[in-house]
């Protein structure tokens, strides 16, 4: 009965070892190995990969003093700078009181687009900072714009 016992414990033993093993080997097969991005071949010459490229009239904008209420617009111009077809993905404010709205076709190299904020200032009052979030197809991949001003606060009647 010992000899069944001893030999049930070694050959579960062997299994769960070969079973430790076999995952490991497993895990190290599945890394994609398209995580890297080398610019360059085996023979030493660079690889140039095209790009898309923001270039902004401006990336902050300071709105001045309004009163609590107030509704502000502001369109923040860009060229496409790079030498792909820059598309932007999603475009974010930083809170529910700013509201972009963006190009939503591909900004071709040479061309124009714009990202159009509006920030409503319904019961806010103090020095205001917000941001907007943008998530394209650049490097890198996100750009923050800014907006900024004073919100007074307006007596209720």
């Amino acid at each position: 009965m010992k000899k069944n016992h001893l030999f049930f414990v070694f050959a579960v033993s062997i299994l769960i070892t070969s079973c430790g093993e076999n995952n490991s080997k497993k895990n190290q097969e599945q890394v994609d190995p398209t995580i890297v991005n080398i610019d360059a071949t085996a023979s030493g010459e660079e690889v140039k990969s095209k790009v898309a490229k923001f270039s902004f009239e401006e990336s902050n904008f300071d709105f001045g003093t309004i009163n609590s209420g107030d509704e502000v617009v502001h369109v923040f111009k860009f060229k496409n700078g790079g030498d792909a077809d820059l598309i932007i993905s999603q475009v974010k404010g930083s809170c529910g009181c700013t509201q972009p709205e963006y190009t939503q076709n591909p900004v071709h190299p040479g061309d124009e687009g714009e990202i159009k904020v509006t920030f409503r200032s319904k019961g806010i009052a103090g020095q205001v900072i917000k941001d907007i979030t943008i998530l394209a197809n650049t490097v890198p991949t996100t750009k923050i714009l800014t907006i900024s001003g004073e919100v007074l606060a307006v007596k209720e009647k």
